[in-house]
């Protein structure tokens, strides 16, 4: 368990470890690049043979004084996504981790989802008698309208795509139907210090959720960055980006903000320590990774 503030934030894990190779993800990267970045890299974030990024999936769960609040729900179980063999039916011990941090799905009252990919809505449902229901029943989910429009296979563009029609009908359409969304378009404010901003460019209506708290600053990113090297190479985007050029400008816009305000990063897919703060080197950004663990 993490503190900021006055907000306990736990860390539940679907999975941990070693996952694409650095190019599937980061087209940009090279060794060359890389190399001065070793000693910090391996094996936290790059395996001892430098073919594998570790990568978690994870979600965020904030407990404020009023509310506990999920951040991004991973890939969910017995899920049919037969284009993306790492995500295809999994069956991960995700609720069971998810009591082991001594809570249950009834007591989310809000599921904040940065963005409608694979990995960041899938435990948004259930399968129950053959049916996707709702994960967490007294939740409501809070979608960007730019992401539920373009991913809707009956509005937008994205949900041409079949991989994501599918993602869509089974983790994002039964929220619809349960009325357990809550919509969201431009900067938002929640309740407990959260706050809502637009952050494109991974997917169009990608968002930085903010935390304030007791005069600290938590951002939870999602993929505005997926691995720490980012940090330092600002114009890598990622291979699964919707606009590569737009995710540049709200990666550095982020980084900036970070840096200047001395807020902890909450990435979605980060390594261990997992977190970490912004510092300034010569030219750009560094990372400086770990955070006080709560007493």
């Amino acid at each position: 368990m993490f503190k900021l503030g006055n907000v306990d934030i736990l860390r539940i894990e679907e999975s941990h470890g070693p996952s694409f190779r650095p190019a599937q993800v980061l087209p940009d990267w090279t060794e060359e690049a890389v190399a001065p970045h070793l000693s910090w890299l391996v094996p936290q974030y790059l395996n001892e043979s430098k073919s594998r990024l570790i990568m978690s999936v994870h979600s965020w769960v904030l407990k404020t004084r009023h509310h506990t609040i999920l951040v991004d729900t991973c890939v969910g179980n017995h899920k049919e996504r037969p284009t993306q063999p790492a995500f295809h039916m999994l069956n991960m011990p995700y609720l069971a981790n998810f009591a082991a941090a001594g809570l249950r799905p009834e007591d989310i009252d809000y599921v904040l989802c940065t963005h409608l990919h694979v990995d960041h809505v899938g435990w948004n449902t259930r399968l129950e008698d053959g049916r996707w229901v709702p994960t967490f029943p007294n939740a409501k989910y809070v979608f960007s309208k730019i992401d539920r429009d373009y991913f809707d296979p009956s509005r937008g563009e994205g949900g041409k795509v079949e991989a994501n029609a599918r993602i869509f009908n089974d983790s994002v359409l039964p929220i619809l139907e349960a009325k357990q969304d809550m919509v969201v378009e431009g900067v938002v404010e929640l309740a407990d210090g959260l706050t809502i901003e637009p952050a494109p460019g991974h997917s169009p209506g990608h968002v930085l959720i903010k935390l304030a708290s007791a005069g600290a600053e938590g951002l939870f990113t999602g993929d505005i960055m997926h691995h720490p090297m980012q940090i330092y190479e600002v114009a890598w985007s990622s291979a699964f980006c919707t606009d590569p050029a737009e995710a540049r400008v709200s990666r550095r816009k982020v980084l900036e903000h970070a840096c200047a305000h001395g807020s902890m990063l909450y990435p979605a897919h980060f390594g261990g320590p997992f977190c970490g703060r912004v510092g300034e080197r010569s030219g750009g950004f560094r990372f400086l990774p770990g955070s006080a663990p709560a007493a």
